[in-house]
């Protein structure tokens, strides 16, 4: 267990997300005591304490000069404690100092202003700490991704995204707000009859916009019926013009849940990408993390989507599912070269605490194989970097180029999730969500709305005036709730929509 105290609720977060970078089996419990005298003062696993006094903060903070104050004392503590951190342990992190999950939205930006690889390389090591192959790979990225991004109208332009929380089964490591089809299957029309409400309500608002991506997901879309997928298409090709559309992506996902019927309703609708995501080509996995599928199934659906001709098919894979080894990846990673995706997103597993996963005790039997690992993280870090690597240089194999990246907090290893796609089979949807450039509009249960504003506005209920250029409208996340809340959820979009 670490004990952190700080002087100010301003390090509390950047601190914890660190510690826990370090520490990834350890119980880490935080208070602010502003009467402390320390600016941070952390209690470390074996009882040692290392503290950052009030005056050498001050020394530090006169080094560099003029500045935001806030952010300088923020990346103060933060470098200060991976320092110790980083003496304590012998280890370093791939990430340097980073918290956030779009290091490639620092890329973009230095790109944008003109800044060279090599430049920015030496000031993103200089700066945040990270490793040259990782700064290297978000300058690479960053560049592709402008590069895909340059036909879209950012202003005029926006992309759609539409929920279906429900699943045939929740997996274990899982913490979206979706439900088990089985528990759920006596909502669903009336949550289709609020869904497409809430559709036909962003296409009355959005008739002087440009629609440029549609993005279906969840959940498993592919839940829904043949018949209720044909409703809901439906309803979106009667609501909005496909003029300006780049793109139509539905997440059909588990391979339990897709039929040939499905499937030619997707068609029939003229989407253009899909998803048939195994996670991992090993039977004993599927069956421990709760997927009610085969092995078999996947590649089964997998022809059966490419003979209704589907030609830009994504899989996603995990890297660090309970009892897997760099054997057990480098198999799956054989497989899915065999059938040869258009595109492939590697994830490294984030255990969240509203995931199963991360609430199940040890006895479970999974859980202790991630647990035994956990409590040895050079171990886990060795492993994780393995699979990792084994995952680009098969991609580099198969053609595929990374097209875009981001990182979750609790991430096994400190790692990053990659996606990987041939030259013009790159989803735009996965670019912006993370390059914030354009304006989604989310409708359904738990989905969020991110406006991209024209210029600066004080945060709604800012104590201290922060400004931001992206508004967020949230629906609520319980499907019940939704459902009764249609009009509420309507009403909150309409305030900001657009103005």
């Amino acid at each position: 267990m670490m004990e952190i105290i700080c002087n100010n609720e301003l390090y509390t977060y950047n601190v914890y997300h660190i510690a826990k970078a370090f520490f990834p089996a350890e119980e880490v419990r935080q208070q602010v005591d502003r009467e402390s005298g320390m600016v941070v003062c952390v209690t470390l696993p074996d009882g040692q304490k290392i503290m950052l006094p009030e005056q050498e903060m001050r020394s530090r903070l006169r080094a560099f000069g003029d500045g935001e104050v806030r952010k300088l004392c923020k990346y103060t503590v933060d470098c200060w404690l991976y320092d110790r951190f980083k003496e304590y342990t012998g280890q370093v992190l791939s990430w340097g100092i980073l918290t956030g999950v779009r290091p490639t939205k620092i890329a973009m930006q230095k790109v944008e202003e003109g800044m060279g690889a090599e430049e920015f390389v030496s000031w993103f090591r200089k700066d945040s700490l990270v490793s040259e192959r990782k700064a290297r790979l978000a300058y690479e990225i960053a560049l592709r991704e402008k590069d895909i991004l340059s036909p879209l109208d950012y202003r005029d332009g926006y992309s759609l995204y539409v929920g279906i929380p429900f699943c045939p089964s929740v997996c274990s490591y899982c913490s979206f707000s979706s439900g088990s089809i089985v528990e759920w299957k006596d909502w669903v029309e009336s949550y289709l009859d609020a869904l497409c409400k809430e559709i036909r309500f962003v296409g009355e608002k959005s008739e002087t916009k440009k629609l440029n991506t549609i993005y279906i997901g969840g959940g498993t879309p592919t839940t829904l019926t043949a018949e209720q997928l044909e409703r809901l298409l439906t309803c979106i090709d009667e609501t909005f013009s496909r003029r300006d559309l780049l793109e139509y992506t539905v997440e059909a996902g588990r391979p339990d849940s897709i039929t040939e019927e499905k499937l030619r309703v997707l068609r029939a609708h003229g989407i253009t990408r899909i998803s048939i995501n195994p996670q991992t080509m090993q039977q004993k996995t599927l069956d421990l993390i709760g997927r009610k599928h085969t092995v078999g199934d996947i590649c089964r659906v997998y022809e059966m989507a490419r003979i209704l001709g589907f030609d830009n098919i994504n899989m996603d894979l995990i890297a660090g599912l309970p009892g897997e080894r760099i054997a057990d990846m480098e198999d799956t990673l054989r497989q899915i070269r065999e059938m040869s995706p258009d595109s492939l997103t590697v994830h490294s597993l984030a255990i969240k605490r509203a995931a199963k996963m991360g609430r199940e005790k040890s006895e479970t039997g999974y859980i202790k194989d991630l647990a035994e690992l956990t409590e040895h993280p050079e171990e886990m870090a060795k492993e994780l970097s393995a699979m990792i690597e084994a995952a680009h240089e098969t991609a580099e194999k198969m053609r595929l180029l990374p097209y875009y990246l981001y990182r979750q907090k609790n991430i096994a290893g400190n790692f990053e999730n990659v996606g990987y796609a041939k030259v013009d089979k790159a989803g735009i949807y996965n670019i912006l969500i993370m390059e914030e450039k354009q304006s989604i509009v989310a409708a359904g249960a738990g989905a969020s709305t991110k406006i991209v504003l024209d210029k600066p506005m004080i945060v709604p209920g800012s104590k201290n005036g922060r400004k931001t250029t992206l508004m967020r409208v949230e629906n609520v996340k319980d499907i019940r709730a939704y459902i009764s809340r249609i009009d509420e959820m309507i009403e909150r979009k309409g305030e900001w929509l657009w103005h």
